[in-house]
Order: structure tokens, then sequence, then C-alpha cells
């Protein structure tokens, strides 16, 4: 028997070009040049207009006047040494130290992966791992988290036994520890790398893949009668996990990557107020070609309809990506704009004390937008200030009450931490309880779960292991 049923049902469509939308919000700098020059190269209906004041550059340089006379050059009194050294060093004081090629510990990483048989899907999603990873080498960002950006990016899915897999491969590679989500995650990867019948090397992996909480709370007793040890022999196995590196970019690795970020925003200080722009605005620089124009409407009117269902397919991806790139600009302003307004106290000078609690909710109701665009625009996005390049994300913070009632940022409070442990007897490190007795002198009463929270979040070892590595 046929019956019929009246049902009302919400349904979320998201479109093809909605999709590619959000992939653009969610480009850096570099990888948005790439994907225009893709297109560019992809469709001819695209042109790009020349830069005038590049164009101005040039013309000046072509405009230089050769030397008039030989003599006035080639037999002049200043010594060689002085005018080859210019060429080189534009500074009065030349380099105290030598200056030492560096190289970046993702680019090894790409080199090694390389020689890894993976498909095509398994290997950009390596490299986006790859990609993700902050500068001490640690997986910050939940694995489940870069496989949906991933899958959205790409219209590649992958699951999540795929990404822990993928994973997997990264962390065999140098230096040991590298693609860990956690300090314990990096120990164990540098301990699986040694003799792992050693007594001591399997009691350390033991320790940490079954009493990890048990010897972050110093339950040493519970710990010694598990592996049926004494006290001098869990020592042993201490001091030796104190030898592994607690970042698995070692010190002799760092180093300071401001010079070769790329900012997606800048912000000056002028005597009116502050100045936020885009660091590169290409959308003034791309245009549709009047005469590829001219050529679908001449196509419109021949017999020839493959080849006008062709251009106009080419005109209306054109038009489309010319806009969405004005679109995404236009939104980026307006986003930054309203992370400046909201943390305008912090951007004065740069002080962190001044940060204010700030979620996504918060800028996308005052930038007037939903909260996954805000997510996508500050993702991997760099702003350049008078006090140094910042990444966006790193200034979303929750807040925390203080004791006079106002409501503080919890990177203050981790700010803090920093600063009290980096000044604490080294033989005798302070407890995590001791750390909130000594933070709620300074006016911020937050629990010693709080603190154990943001100290693990800073990479910073318990007590007992700091005084055993001292």
């Amino acid at each position: 028997m046929l019956r019929q049923n009246l049902t009302q049902k919400q349904q979320l469509k998201i479109n093809p070009q909605q999709l590619q939308m959000l992939e653009l919000f969610h480009l850096t700098s570099l990888q948005l040049e790439q994907r225009i020059k893709n297109e560019l190269e992809e469709n001819p209906i695209i042109e790009e207009k020349e830069n005038s004041e590049e164009t101005e550059a040039i013309t000046a340089k072509e405009e230089v006047q050769d030397f008039q006379d030989w003599d006035e050059y080639g037999y002049d009194d200043i010594p060689d040494y002085k005018t080859e050294n210019k060429q080189y060093y534009q500074q009065e004081d030349m380099p105290d130290k030598p200056i030492v090629a560096s190289r970046d510990f993702k680019i090894d990483l790409a080199e090694q992966l390389s020689a890894v048989k993976l498909s095509e899907t398994h290997d950009s999603f390596a490299q986006f791992i790859i990609g993700n990873l902050n500068e001490k080498g640690f997986l910050e960002t939940p694995l489940e988290t870069l496989a949906e950006d991933f899958s959205l990016k790409t219209m590649q899915w992958i699951e999540g036994e795929e990404a822990e897999k993928i994973l997997h491969v990264i962390q065999q590679c140098e230096p040991a520890g590298v693609g860990a989500r956690d300090i314990r995650e990096c120990m164990m990867l540098q301990l699986k790398r040694m003799n792992t019948k050693c007594p001591d090397v399997k009691a350390a992996l033991t320790i940490l893949e079954r009493f990890y909480d048990d010897l972050k709370a110093r339950n040493f007793e519970k710990i010694e009668h598990a592996l049926q040890i004494d006290e001098e022999e869990l020592r042993m196995v201490l001091e030796m996990m104190g030898t592994l590196n607690l970042n698995p970019v070692g010190s002799a690795e760092e180093k300071s990557t401001a010079d070769t970020i790329i900012p997606d925003f800048i912000i000056t200080h002028r005597d009116d107020g502050m100045e936020v722009r885009l660091a590169n605005q290409r959308s003034a620089n791309l245009v549709i070609s009047n005469r590829m124009k001219a050529m679908v409407k001449e196509a419109e009117k021949g017999k020839d309809t493959r080849t006008f269902q062709y251009l106009k397919s080419k005109l209306n991806s054109a038009e489309w990506f010319v806009n969405a790139i004005r679109q995404r600009e236009t939104t980026m302003l307006n986003v930054i704009n309203a992370i400046v307004q909201y943390q305008f106290d912090y951007f004065q000078d740069g002080d962190k004390s001044m940060l204010r609690p700030m979620i996504l909710k918060n800028i996308a109701e005052l930038a007037g937008v939903d909260i996954s665009t805000v997510s996508r625009i500050t993702c991997n996005k760099y702003v350049q200030t008078p006090f140094g390049t910042i990444l966006l994300k790193s200034l979303f913070s929750e807040g925390i009450e203080n004791k006079n009632g106002a409501v503080i940022s919890n990177k203050v409070i981790q700010k803090e931490i920093e600063e009290v442990i980096k000044c604490e007897d080294k033989k005798s490190p302070y407890s995590d309880q001791q750390l909130a007795s000594l933070l709620a002198t300074r006016g911020f009463n937050i629990a010693r779960r709080t603190v154990t929270k943001y100290r693990e979040h800073l990479q910073i070892p318990v007590a007992q292991m700091r005084a055993f590595w001292a």
C-alpha cells in the first residue's frame, strides 16, 4: 500500500564554488601566488597587469647614463678593497661573526620523504603535516583537524587510520622525535631508536607508556614496585631519560624564522593612529582580457557552438576567480581590522600583558562573518608589526578572572609561568602547587591543575624531571 508522509527538515548544501572560496581563505601568501600562477597558465582570459611602481623603477634603471669619461673612474685613488667590500656589506660595521648558512628542518623532512614510496595523496598529506609543525618540530594541531582541513582543501579524503600511518612515516625521519604531539611521545620516539633490549631503555619506555601520570605526580614508590626495581635503579633510569632531547628540533638546529616568514598583513604606526593593510594586494593586477571578451562575443555569433561553450566557461571561471580574490582580500581586511580593534592596546607596543581574551566568535561578530571564515583566514597567517612578526592564531586565547575581578588572557599567565620557572633554583625547582601559590601572590588565582595544563602546553617538564636534568 502506498502512503504519503509530509516531513520538514533542514539540510545544508555547499556548492563547489563555495568550497573553492573557503579554500582561497585558507591559502597563505605563497600558496595564493602559486594558485594565481596556475590560473594564469590554465585560463587565457585572465591577464596580469604590471605594477606601475615596478615599471617606473625599471625605466629609471634603463635611463642611467653611461660613464662619461673612463679616466675619471679607471684611475681612481680609492683602494680596491674598499669598493669591493661595499658590494657585499652596505653597513658601516663589518659582521663580528662568520655568517653560517642555515637550513630549515622542514626541507630536510621533505627530502627524506621523497625516498619513501607513498601515493600522491598520501605524499601531499605528509607535506601538509610537515608544513604545520611548529618551530620546535612538534605537531600542535590535532591530526583529525589536519585531515579535515586537507580533505576540504584538496577534495582528497583522508581517514583517521590513514592519517596516523602517514604521521608514523614522518616520525621515522630525522631528527628523532620530530612530528611528536607532546614531550611524552617525543621521548618515546627517541627511546625506540635505542637498544630496546637494554633494561634502562625498556624501563623508561614502560614508565612513559604506563606510568607517565605517576611520574608527573612523583609517585616513585608505585613505579618502583610495578617495575620491581629499587630507588637507585629508578634514579639511573630517570638520569638516562634526562639525556633525551625535549624538543624534536634541537638547539643546534633552532634558528629564527623571522627573516624567512612572508607576512600576509602589515601594521604600521602613524601619528594619527595605525595603518592596517595587506602585504600584497593581488586583485588590483588581475583583469579580464578585453580581447578574449571580444572573441567570446564573436564565437557566440558563429556556428561553432563547442568553441563558444569552451570560451564561455573560461570567461565565467575567470570572472569568478577575479571576484573571489577581491572578496578574499576584502574579508581578510575586515578580519584583521577587527582583531586590531579588539587588541588595540596590545598592538600599541606588543606588550603581551595587554592581550585581551579573544576567541573566534568575538572576531566573527565584530567583522560580520562566520566563525569558520575567521578560522581559515587566521590559519597560518602572519602580521608584520613594528615589534615583530606575529602568528595571528597565537593572539586567540581564553580568559581567566584575576583577584581584582578583571578577565585576562591565559597567554599572560603562561608568560608568568615561564618567567617564574626561568628564575627558579634549577636544583630545587617549583612544583605545580608552588607555582600556583607564587602566581597567587602576583594576582593570578588559578588552580594547580590549571598550572599543570599550561605548563604542559609550554612543553615544560614536571619539577622532579627538571631537577634530574638540571
